[in-house]
């Protein structure tokens, strides 16, 4: 049933029960709630593209999602859960979700112009953040509404949410060093991902605290999947003066490094100290037990759906400040950085 047939039945005309279908004030309660009963039973769905004409707005936001450095490409849920919380946040306000992957290797900033361009959606999610990320200054100039998963370098002001880095590497390193560890290896993401600033300032700030030199050699850039986690560990295990401990900022690095300290006969939380980034289902089959870090990626999305529905058009309040959070993470003690900061036996 489309409007004019609906109309037909209410004999009512089309612009009246419009108006009622998109809760206008000139339409009486009685006859907003019979137009509105009537397009329930008859199974009305107003047509999307006659509506985006007509408002010049799509109904829909924009999560980008980059696949280069993102969970997703390594099978992880940590999307499907944030997203879940996203699309409830948007859901409040009757506002639909598309994912819109950027192709491996395609620039962000043009994947962003193009869907601009087209009008895709209203307003964006942006993941994925760099360290110089010119998507933020694209978006700010043009006026379109958007929150950021992560900080940039930009001094402009925009609405964003990050994970609490800062708070993750000083409770890490707080354990490690409090158990004596003098020789801890780093894996961060790669230098142009905003984050991995953040990962190795604090690292630094936390041995400058411990009374420890800094040792460039210890920290590894890399993509800090399950395959870098093991290269990465066997790399940094064959260091003349290796580490005693690892912290490995990536969502399966943990499974990778395991297994190289096995194969260098060495074990994890005995022989070498291991903290990995975040509770995940790739990680909760080790053994020993991961210690690491939890959040609930639902609250987060929503978080995230909530900070940019007040930047929309007609949501707008400007008493409202823009969202800019650190998102906190809790520690989980597991048994993997038990071992001592004494240097492990060679073999």
């Amino acid at each position: 049933m489309d409007i004019r047939e609906l109309a037909r039945h209410l004999g009512l005309s089309i612009g009246t029960v419009s108006r009622a279908l998109n809760d206008r004030k000139d339409v009486s309660p009685d006859t907003r709630k019979r137009v509105v009963e009537a397009a329930r039973l008859h199974g009305y769905i107003p047509n999307q593209s006659g509506r985006t004409l007509r408002s010049g707005r799509t109904g829909t936001i924009g999560f980008m999602l980059t696949l280069e450095h993102d969970s997703a490409i390594h099978g992880d849920p940590f999307f499907m859960a944030l997203l879940e919380g996203v699309q409830a946040g948007l859901g409040e306000h009757d506002l639909d979700l598309a994912v819109l992957l950027a192709r491996k290797g395609e620039d962000g900033l043009t994947f962003l112009r193009r869907h601009v361009s087209r009008g895709t959606v209203d307003g964006w999610v942006l993941s994925g953040t760099q360290h110089d990320d010119p998507r933020i200054a694209f978006l700010l100039d043009r006026g379109i509404p958007f929150v950021a998963l992560g900080r940039t370098a930009t001094a402009r002001d925009y609405a964003w949410i990050d994970l609490d880095f800062e708070g993750v590497v000083a409770d890490a390193m707080g354990l490690l060093t409090g158990a004596g560890h003098r020789r801890i290896g780093l894996v961060a993401p790669p230098a142009t991902i905003n984050n991995s600033h953040i990962v190795v300032e604090q690292y630094r700030h936390a041995l400058a605290q411990a009374g420890i030199a800094f040792d460039p050699a210890l920290v590894h850039h890399g993509e800090t999947d399950e395959s870098d986690g093991e290269v990465t560990a066997r790399e940094l295990m064959a260091l003349p003066d290796r580490p005693t401990a690892l912290l490995l900022m990536g969502e399966t690095a943990p499974v990778g490094a395991y297994r190289a300290l096995r194969r260098l006969g060495l074990e994890p939380g005995r022989d070498v100290a291991v903290i990995g980034l975040r509770d995940n289902p790739a990680c909760r089959a080790l053994s020993p037990d991961l210690t690491c870090f939890s959040l609930e990626l639902d609250d987060l999305g929503l978080a995230l759906a909530r900070g940019l529905v007040t930047l929309l058009p007609g949501q707008q309040d400007m008493n409202e400040p823009l969202v800019q959070r650190l998102w906190g993470m809790t520690l989980r003690l597991g048994q993997s950085h038990l071992a001592l900061g004494q240097s492990p036996i060679a073999n």
